[in-house]
């Protein structure tokens, strides 16, 4: 009779500590998600200031460019696509489809800012308004830190997907529907071509 007794009560305590190893590796995974949602989270404070300064930028230099309507229109319509696409990816961040719709929307938001800014140097009297330079310098400052945060989201999501695709942690990955984050990164190699300004 002692002899189960001893059976049973290592049996109990290997059941104990698998409970807990499980328990481990569900907990591990939930902080590996919640980081990489807080480090998303950090790059939507900076996409909404950053989409909050072009309507002020594009207001500055209408007096300027009144000309070039198909141009302001562009970077507006733009900025507006870019906005849609970051309110979709923060209301789930390991949504990988919203995140690439972002990551899309930013590209072309780039792209069209790129052209404006370029546009924008065949107008002195525009690079000499200090609201445009304050602007222009904010917005600078902005885009490095939508850079510095989106460095740190992809480190997240790394470390996070690292850990739920090794073995064990994959198994339990699996059963707990725990998903696999997408990246933050422009793929579009047409915005790191010079823009093309031409005046006909």
């Amino acid at each position: 009779m002692t002899e189960i007794l001893i059976i049973l009560g290592i049996l109990l305590v290997l059941v104990i500590v698998l409970a807990f190893w499980i328990v481990g590796i569900y907990n591990r995974l939930v902080t590996l998600r919640n980081r990489f949602k807080n480090a998303f989270a950090q790059i939507d404070v900076q996409l909404k200031r950053r989409y909050d300064l072009i309507p002020n930028l594009i207001e500055t230099a209408k007096g300027y460019l009144k000309h070039e309507r198909e141009t302001l229109e562009a970077v507006i319509q733009a900025r507006n696509q870019a906005s849609q696409a970051a309110s979709n990816a923060a209301s789930d961040p390991s949504n990988a489809g919203a995140v690439q719709a972002l990551a899309g929307a930013e590209t072309l938001l780039t792209g069209t800012l790129g052209r404006f800014f370029a546009l924008s140097e065949s107008y002195p009297d525009l690079q000499a308004n200090a609201n445009m330079m304050q602007l222009s310098e904010e917005l600078t400052s902005t885009e490095n830190k939508v850079a510095f945060a989106r460095q740190a989201f992809n480190d997240a999501v790394t470390v996070y997907n690292t850990q739920r695709e090794t073995f064990p942690s994959n198994f339990f990955a699996g059963m707990f529907n725990f998903k696999s984050a997408e990246l933050f990164e422009v793929k579009d190699e047409a915005v790191k071509e010079a823009p093309k300004v031409s005046f006909d």
